[in-house]
């Protein structure tokens, strides 16, 4: 199977990107000890103060399943709901070639 990757683009309610930010740390905690999950990395978008983004590499689908279908990842995806405005925008990539896969 080839890697899947994911860009995730999250609009965050105006000023709450320092609360949003310090709310990420336990899953970009967690995302650590996911044998699947190669790469997951939150960014500041340098452009909008109210969007966040992360990149996600995984292994391959089954690890980005489990990874999506954890108690853990469905307790940090609740806790940060009550920050967003609006729905995540996914974007699903497959990786081809580069640096770094």
């Amino acid at each position: 199977m080839s890697k899947v990757a994911v860009a995730v683009k999250l609009k965050i309610k105006d000023g709450q990107r320092d609360a949003f930010s310090e709310a990420v740390k336990p899953g970009l905690a967690t995302a650590q000890s996911e044998e699947g999950t190669l790469t997951y990395i939150f960014h500041h978008d340098a452009a909008d103060s109210n969007v966040v983004w992360f990149y996600e590499l995984y292994a391959n689908q089954d690890a980005f399943t489990a990874h999506m279908s954890s108690d853990a990842f469905k307790s940090f995806s609740a806790t940060l709901a009550a920050y967003l405005d609006g729905a995540p925008e996914f974007s699903f990539l497959t990786p081809m070639g580069g640096k770094g896969v």
